[in-house]
Formats: structure tokens, C-alpha cells, sequence
């Protein structure tokens, strides 16, 4: 990738990061917002070129082209969101330990942001709580430069991965997921029930929203509800859709 506006500060990666051989594309799930049936945002899912899933790409990816593809992810979401003329955020997933030297490495970003048209504003980067953090003062930095930049922050998969409640000690992000190990099941499990609700209490004590994921029943839906979170994503409203953007399946008003 070509970068429309030079680094000041060459990064180290820039110069000696191995380039992609090969190519990927996008899927999109929507996260929709339960008050008034709207969708939040889209996430935008790495697939292969035939709609292959995220293995076939992932596997590909290494301590060599790791830089490059985070760098194409970037690019690939925004331009595919711009193309579909998504009007809502977008969610795109980040390897912090791919990220150098954040305010260098986001600007193939912002350029592809100004070459499709899409606005900055509306994007949202994730970062999941699976993925050890060498460094967490360096995440620090990145999490600081994004939000000066105007971009939303979030954690996925939180409840599943090494830092848990310590993660947001260190650092606020604007949203977090809570990892579908914790929504498994929820309805009838009243220790998650406690363990999200205590989630909830810090989230709203931080102003800090919070996103279930991987919702894919009813029953799951109305426990999520009673215990105050609005916005969602599963199976139970859409599944991602290669290069497109799905329907969702509305609940009905009887489950509200």
C-alpha cells in the first residue's frame, strides 16, 4: 500500500515488512440497537476471495506480513463500507501487536478514508481481549492516538482472554463485547447472570457501552434485556454476509 500522505517518522515496518501474497475480502454482521431497531454499526469480518472463513486467511498470517495485513484489513473494511454506503459505524479488528507506532501506522487509514469517502467518525476499532498483550502501555498509546483522531475504541471478546476487569484499569474504551461464553447459556445460569450483571455495573459507572455478542436464541435475548443491555449481535438477527450487507431478523415486540 501506498500511503497519500508520507510518514515524518519512517516506521521500521513500513521499510522492512514483508508484503501480502495473498488477497482477502469482507463479511459483514450487523450489531443492532434493541430500544428502536436500528442497526449500530456493521463489523466487518475477514473472509476469503470465495467467502471462505477467517481460517483460511489467518492461517496465512505471520511475524513477517502480520504489519501488512493489518494494514490491508484497514483498508479493505473502509473500502468495501463505502462501496455498500454503510450509514452507521463500522467495527474493525486490530492486531495491537501489529501497530509500531500508532499516529504512523493509522494514517493508510485515514488516506483510505479520504480516497473512498467514508467518514472517520463512524469507525470503530476493535481489539480482542484473546490476543496476549506484550506491551499494555504501548495499547495505552494506540487506544490515546485513535481517540484524538475522532475514532470509537472497544474491546471484543471481553470476558474470555487474559486481562478481564484489569484491562479496563489500564485503559477506557468506548464499547466492549462480552464474549459469547458468557451469553451461552445465560437464561439459565445465574453465576453469568451475576458475573454479567457486575460488567454492567462497572461499564455503566464508566460510561463505557456494552455489546452482547454472539446472541443466537430467544430465551438468551429476554435474560439480556431484563438485565439492561441494548445493543446486540448473533446469529439470532443476521448472519454475516460475504460483500454485502444481510437483513436482520427483528425480534418480535413480544419478546420487549
Amino acid at each position: 500500500m501506498i500511503e497519500e500522505t508520507p510518514a515524518k517518522v519512517p516506521c521500521q515496518a513500513c521499510k522492512d515488512g514483508k508484503k501480502l501474497d495473498f488477497d482477502f475480502s469482507m463479511a459483514f454482521q450487523p450489531i443492532i440497537d434493541i430500544r428502536n431497531n436500528s442497526v449500530f454499526a456493521y463489523e466487518a469480518l475477514v473472509r476469503g476471495l470465495d467467502g471462505s472463513g477467517a481460517a483460511t486467511i489467518l492461517g496465512n498470517v505471520n511475524e513477517e506480513n502480520r504489519y501488512a495485513f493489518d494494514q490491508a484489513c484497514r483498508v479493505k473494511a473502509v473500502e468495501l463500507a463505502a462501496k455498500l454506503q454503510i450509514p452507521c459505524f463500522v467495527s474493525i479488528n486490530f492486531l495491537p501487536n501489529a501497530v509500531y507506532k500508532a499516529e504512523t501506522c493509522i494514517r493508510a487509514t485515514l488516506n483510505a478514508a479520504r480516497r473512498f469517502g467514508f467518514p472517520t467518525e463512524r469507525l470503530i476499532f476493535e481489539i480482542t481481549e484473546n490476543e496476549e498483550l506484550v506491551d499494555k502501555e504501548h495499547l495505552k498509546s494506540i487506544i490515546r492516538e485513535y481517540k484524538l483522531q475522532g475514532f470509537k475504541t472497544a474491546i471484543d471478546d471481553f470476558g474470555a482472554g487474559y486481562s478481564g476487569l484489569n484491562l479496563l484499569a489500564e485503559f477506557q474504551p468506548d464499547i466492549i463485547k462480552l464474549d459469547m461464553s458468557l451469553v451461552r447459556r445465560i437464561c439459565t445460569d445465574p453465576v453469568r447472570q451475576a458475573i454479567v450483571k457486575g460488567i454492567l455495573g462497572v461499564c455503566q459507572a464508566l460510561n463505557i457501552n456494552v455489546i452482547a455478542e454472539g446472541v443466537e436464541t430467544t430465551a438468551e435475548l429476554q435474560q439480556l434485556l431484563a438485565l439492561g443491555i441494548n445493543l446486540y449481535q448473533g446469529y439470532l438477527f443476521a448472519r454475516p454476509e460475504f460483500e454485502t450487507l444481510p437483513n436482520v431478523n427483528w425480534p418480535e415486540h413480544s419478546v420487549l
